[in-house]
């Protein structure tokens, strides 16, 4: 997506580290025409795929996750990471670490929004090393759920996230903006035109 792209260059911060600051554009500020054509790009990206649910982690997945299950007209169920006294029963519980926080972050869902046999496709902000995402998928299996596929707004490809996806569960893997390089002084995506050699 080009508009994202463009956004992220004018906006986004490296703070070392391989952290991408994007807070002005989904992480704290949202522009909601943007937010919204990211779900109608991930929903046509994975409408042959028949998902009946989508499944995110709070709090920055929950916006593009969101306009998707809009688009696609189906239930989107997000992961808490704190229990709230109204949930109750059985849930499904995974972790996984978080790089921006330190430490380990638990993801809930109560069993009553992830039915058995739901096809669920899981949308996030970011792909790095993936841990987030594959705690995500083995709630879905948990859940004797089909995962049809992975999308993110962001994937940082030399964490090697979506490669780990691919082995552990084969399914498809779209990210709308996708990094091969970031430092202090550039953002490089995976489709710019290659620099032209002056000979």
């Amino acid at each position: 997506m080009q508009a994202l792209k463009d956004k992220i260059r004018s906006e986004g911060v490296y703070l070392g580290d391989g952290i991408l600051k994007i807070d002005s554009i989904l992480n704290h500020q949202m522009d909601p025409q943007l937010i919204k054509a990211m779900g109608e790009e991930i929903a046509a990206r994975f409408r042959d795929q028949h998902p009946t649910r989508i499944l995110t982690a709070e709090v920055s997945g929950i916006a593009p996750a969101l306009m998707t299950a809009f688009v696609l007209d189906v239930p989107i169920v997000y992961a808490r990471k704190h229990k709230p006294v109204t949930m109750y029963g059985p849930i499904f519980l995974e972790t996984a670490p978080s790089h921006t926080k330190g430490g380990e972050t638990n993801l809930m869902v109560a069993a009553e929004y992830l039915p058995a046999g739901e096809r669920v496709l899981i949308v996030d902000d970011f792909l790095a090393s993936g841990k987030t995402l594959l705690a995500l998928a083995r709630m879905v299996g948990e859940a004797k759920c089909t995962l049809v596929g992975v999308a993110t707004v962001v994937e940082k490809s030399f964490e090697g996230g979506r490669q780990k996806l691919h082995e552990k569960y084969g399914v498809q893997v779209e990210a709308l903006a996708i990094i091969t390089h970031l430092d202090e002084h550039q953002i490089v995506f995976a489709d710019d035109p290659a620099p032209v050699r002056e000979v």
